[in-house]
């Protein structure tokens, strides 16, 4: 099982202003950890449920660049970016981009999206559910031909790319997640296209969904067996390395084998880290 570290809350009590020095302090701390993933938001407010929408949250693939200088072996993505917050040969290039300039450790997390208050607050469109699946096909093809030898044009129906050139490709194929566990759209693009699906474990290990991608990926002719089944949890001031333990163990029994811990009410990122070691210290 490897862990990943979802920073999913930058309220801490160093404060605002020392953001950048404790960012990098924490994501040195969890890399010498022995943490493998390290992972961002892709929003622009704090989400209910994690604290008021005022908190502070920093922008996703500015931050990642950050993280990248800051980091040496820990893979890093978003988890998971909005389909509807960038143009697709955009967001080609700037995880390209990323993917180089870190050694080949920057890959893609993305999904539909699904934040229609925040969309509406700052202004970005927010289309109706079935165009926000058909967005988030044609930017996998996109990011799939621009990630590839190929320069010729793209034609889709809701974009279209004249020639797909982009240097300096990748130093290595980005890993490419699609995050969620809607059975009917997501888990089919993920059989289609994805290496990974990421799948909250909040309320018990969501065995079902993996029963469901495997009949899609049936239908697809894919091998479930290529698609890593990865995991998201929850840690809280409350939490103890045995308890995550015990809930890593329960989601390693059932086919996972990448776990992804965010803290939510803990201002101390040290002790996220913490956690998670010892977590990984007590898993079978």
């Amino acid at each position: 099982m490897e862990f990943g570290i979802h920073i999913a809350d930058f309220t801490w009590k160093s404060g605002a202003a020392q953001l950048g020095p404790a960012l990098a302090a924490h994501v040195r701390n969890a890399e010498a950890a022995g943490i493998q993933r390290i992972t961002v938001m892709d929003h622009f407010w704090q989400l209910p449920g994690i604290g008021p929408v005022e908190h502070e949250m920093l922008e996703a693939y500015a931050t990642l660049g950050f993280i990248a200088a800051h980091t040496e072996k820990a893979l890093l993505h978003t988890l998971v970016t909005g389909v509807i917050y960038r143009h697709p040969s955009l967001l080609a290039k700037q995880i390209s981009t990323l993917n180089v300039l870190s050694g080949g450790r920057v890959g893609l997390g993305i999904g539909a999206a699904w934040n229609e208050e925040e969309c509406r607050g700052l202004g970005f469109p927010f289309p109706p559910v079935a165009q926000r699946f058909r967005e988030l096909e044609e930017t996998l093809q996109i990011c799939l031909q621009m990630w590839s030898d190929s320069e010729e044009p793209y034609e889709g129906a809701i974009w279209q790319l004249e020639r797909t050139l982009n240097s300096p490709q990748n130093v290595t194929k980005p890993y490419l997640m699609i995050g969620g566990g809607g059975e009917k759209k997501t888990l089919k693009l993920v059989a289609q296209y994805a290496d990974a699906c990421n799948l909250g474990a909040m309320e018990g290990v969501p065995t079902h969904k993996l029963d469901v991608l495997r009949g899609h990926c049936d239908a697809a002719g894919r091998d479930y067996d290529e698609i890593e089944k990865t995991a998201m949890i929850a840690v809280n001031p409350s939490s103890t390395p045995a308890t995550v333990a015990a809930t890593v163990d329960e989601l390693a029994a059932a086919g996972f084998t990448a776990t992804y811990v965010f803290a939510a009410g803990i201002d101390e990122p040290s002790r996220a880290v913490d956690l998670i070691a010892g977590a990984a210290a007590l898993v079978r």
